[in-house]
């Protein structure tokens, strides 16, 4: 057999890739690069490539080498997906610090990292985007069949895809029908992608002549005076060149959108449909460019300004209502200035969406939102936009550190000591505060830590020296701290002047503002109606069946609920122990409270803000726009109302149960019921009234409860680092959590118990455990958890880390480990 030298492939490079796989795998894969992709492939962009026999995967590119892998034979790559990379060699470095730090695999990062849409693979469901209104002369061939398969059934898979248009090779052609707007990922089933249309109207050329357009006025106002008035309006709205919008045209004219149908039918008008961004709606108002600030404020500001020239962090420390976000903005002006790119962490999605508009009054629509309520085309714009630099400003919940930037200079991480930024399930189990410190240090940005009440690690962090710190002890404008009321629960039970869950003082209270016209926030931490029922005969109550949780009765829907799984089942009417139909409910959450309180004040408006209420995308904006537009009376909350909301009239502020906060088993209870006890305090008179808070509780004397009444921050920093200290805790220690999990609880305790001895012989009695955690069952996985607990600068972070791995993966290739899942947990609290 004769054999013939490739002579078009002659003296061409072998190149091969390193990709990382959207896919808990220890190792990146190597795949062969076909020689026409030679002078295509680049780091960060997205390849197509086949893992197994026959699964496909968006991978991205971390690595370009001539040196093939030596334990297997490499794949080629199937495609390439993009022209330019849609990841940054910083990205990638982060991403790594971020599996290495958080005990977790790139491909966890990459996950939580990307847009769904951004990585395809074979199980993807794809849909049709029918709201778009597909114009199939405009389809190509295979983008026809596509739609047509589409339009007989809901949901396709990439491999469907694939097998219909006889190729393996299909990414590209969904990337892009996808960035037409014709199809969907089905992650966002949800929340189906609408695109935003905005109907603008133009006047026909061949009235732009002065005096035919005259000629039409003159017929107009004498058949149809009404289409005149439009015309007119038209030509008043379109001076200087503006697009006008159907909508606003007829505002301006008074006519109804008949007529103006009329005038585009008469070939007068023209309407045109457009996309616009569906991620800011226009403002209307000319940026501002100032804020002014006190005197404090400016000293404050050297100061930061200062310390920056010899920190990378600076912590500022300033009560409530000092004016924080004022200063973030000057900082944030200095920075886009200097043309550098600024990340503003938020931890509520609640708090993004009502800063937002505060920030559009100084910085306009340089601003992009980024958080995990938007849709996958939503995120895919916002990604593209920060990686081409048209937003120089990032305002978005912890998610948004992973954005590609390519020129950061701030970040500012606002309300620090939230625990919303840390993610707890799935890997990576992250601390968006902490990532952004290392973010921060891959760009050589400066970060700004802001909150009221700190974390004590972050308190400490400053007191030693290792961050600035900088700090606001007046409230701006001189508003004073409001006044704190203590009112004992037990007192008033005993004298029996409490109605329902609210106290003679705090009903008191709401009535005088409500008569006012001013407004009142209620606090209580429980969402739902009843967190427990209860069979007086038996005292029988209803589990989750998947989980070790009682169910949480909702009124709204009357079923009870898991709060862990989303597990829901009748409320029964008679006990199913024992057949009694004494059942009662006991304890109270938000439910219970807002419909109690229409009862007891019939004429208010009251309104709920917990999970249940605010599950659509735009119900956090809905509510806070209805607060501010004074359309709401009382707002009863969870702790989404304790986290940076600045409305003018709310004057009272109730904390129906602060109990619930200090009697909780954590090493944590303290410091955690202090910031939530005071930041909802500082939610009253915010502008030039003194608010009034009351705390309900059954113990006044808690010394927690005495320093939010003094605010004395100090003092509770004080008593909380010389128990830290004395009892092994951060930031004296660090602490890795292991959950190990199995659906047989005996086959747990043999696997817990391995792992424990395994770790003991490496770390000695820095181990404790395993133990039951408060909730032992989720999901019908039983739960034991081992700690880990090691002196802060005695032990090599990076060596103990290694230590764990070699341990996990060994316990991995025992039997022992069948059905078992670890998941370790870096800083868990």
């Amino acid at each position: 057999m004769l054999e013939f030298a490739d002579t078009h492939n002659a003296g061409r490079k072998t190149l091969f890739v390193e990709v990382i796989l959207p896919l808990a795998i220890a190792k990146n894969y190597t795949y062969r690069v076909p020689f026409d992709m030679n002078d295509a492939v680049a780091i960060g962009k997205r390849a197509v490539v086949q893992f197994g026999k026959s699964k496909m995967y968006t991978a991205i590119i971390v690595a370009i080498t001539e040196q093939a892998p030596e334990k297997y034979e490499a794949k080629y790559l199937m495609d390439l997906l993009d022209d330019r990379p849609v990841v940054t060699a910083a990205q990638l470095s982060f991403w790594n610090w971020m599996a290495d730090y958080y005990l977790c695999h790139p491909g966890d990062v990459m996950n939580a990292a990307l847009p769904s849409a951004l990585k395809l693979a074979s199980e993807t469901k794809i849909i049709l985007n029918k709201e778009h209104g597909v114009d199939r002369a405009t389809l190509h061939d295979k983008e026809f069949l596509i739609v047509d398969a589409l339009e007989l059934q809901p949901e396709l898979t990439v491999s469907d895809i694939a097998k219909l248009l006889g190729q393996k090779t299909v990414m590209p052609i969904l990337k892009l029908m996808f960035e037409k707007n014709i199809i969907s990922i089905s992650e966002s089933v949800n929340e189906r992608y609408k695109p935003r249309r905005k109907t603008f109207i133009k006047l026909n050329s061949a009235y732009q002549d002065q005096e035919r357009l005259k000629e039409l006025f003159e017929i107009l106002e004498k058949r149809a005076p009404k289409q005149a008035d439009v015309v007119l309006a038209y030509i008043h709205m379109s001076r200087n060149g503006a697009r006008v919008a159907k909508n606003e045209l007829a505002e301006a004219s008074g006519a109804g959108t008949a007529i103006i149908k009329a005038l585009i039918d008469k070939e007068i008008l023209i309407a045109e449909e457009v996309n616009v961004s569906r991620l800011l709606e226009e403002s209307g108002e000319e940026p501002e460019l100032t804020a002014t600030l006190s005197e404090e404020q400016e000293a404050v500001l050297a100061s930061v300004r200062n310390q920056f020239n010899q920190k990378e962090v600076v912590l500022l420390h300033g009560i409530t209502s000092s004016g924080k976000t004022q200063l973030y903005i000057k900082l944030i002006e200095e920075a886009v200035a200097a043309g550098k790119q600024v990340l503003y962490l938020l931890p509520e999605i609640a708090l993004t969406t009502h800063v937002i508009e505060r920030l559009r009054r100084y910085f306009g629509e340089a601003i992009g939102v980024y958080h995990s309520r938007f849709n996958d085309q939503e995120r895919v714009e916002v990604w593209q936009n920060v990686l081409n630099g048209s937003y120089r400003i990032v305002l978005g919940a912890r998610s948004s550190v992973f954005l590609p930037f390519e020129n950061l200079g701030l970040i500012v991480v606002d309300e620090e000591h939230e625990t919303s930024y840390k993610q707890f399930d799935p890997a990576p189990r992250y601390n968006a505060r902490d990532a952004a410190i290392y973010l921060g240090n891959v760009y050589g940005a400066k970060v700004l830590l802001g909150s009221a009440t700190p974390s004590i690690e972050s308190y400490y962090n400053a007191k030693t020296g290792k961050y600035g710190f900088a700090e606001l002890k007046f409230r701006y404008g001189g508003v004073e701290l409001p006044q704190i009321e203590v009112v004992s629960i037990a007192e008033e039970t005993k004298s029996k002047t409490i109605q329902s869950h609210f106290t003679s003082v705090l009903m008191e209270d709401m009535q005088q503002a409500l008569s006012k016209k001013e407004q009142v926030i209620l606090f209580q931490n429980r969402r739902g109606y009843a967190p427990v029922m209860l069979c007086r005969t038996c005292a029988h109550t209803p589990k989750c069946v998947n989980c070790d949780v009682s169910l949480t009765y909702h009124k709204s829907s009357g079923m009870l609920h898991c709060h862990y799984c989303g597990y829901k089942e009748d409320s029964p009417s008679i006990c199913p122990a024992c057949g009694s139909a004494h059942l009662e409910y006991k304890g109270f959450g938000t439910e219970k409270v807002e419909d109690e309180l229409s009862i007891l004040l019939p004429e208010a408006r009251i309104m709920r803000m917990d999970m249940d209420t605010t599950r659509a995308k735009n119900s956090f904006q809905n509510i806070l726009n209805e607060l501010e537009e004074k359309r709401i009376d009382i707002l009863v909350g969870t702790q989404m109302v304790a986290k940076g909301l600045d409305f003018a009239d709310v004057t009272v502020i109730g904390i129906i149960s602060a109990d619930s906060l200090l009697k909780y088993p954590d090493f944590r209870a303290n410091e955690r019921s202090f910031q939530m006890l005071a930041q909802v305090s500082g939610r009253a008179g915010r502008r030039g009234k003194q608010g009034k808070v009351v705390i309900q509780t059954y113990d006044p004397g808690h010394r927690v409860i005495l320093q939010v009444i003094e605010n004395d921050y100090a003092d509770l920093y004080n008593n909380e680092i010389s128990e830290r200290k004395a009892f092994k805790y951060p930031p004296f220690y660090r602490m890795i959590q292991f959950d190990v999990k199995h659906k047989d609880p005996e086959k747990l305790f043999h696997q817990a118990e391995y792992l424990a001895l395994e770790l003991r012989k490496q770390f000695g009695d820095r181990v404790i455990g395993p133990e039951y955690p408060l909730v032992s069952r989720i999901r019908n996985y039983y739960i034991k958890t081992i700690m880990l607990k090691f002196e802060r600068d005695s032990i090599s972070l990076s060596k103990a880390k290694d230590a764990i791995r070699s341990m996990i993966l060994q316990f991995q290739t025992t039997k022992l480990s069948k059905g078992c899942i670890v998941q370790p947990d870096v800083d868990p609290y």
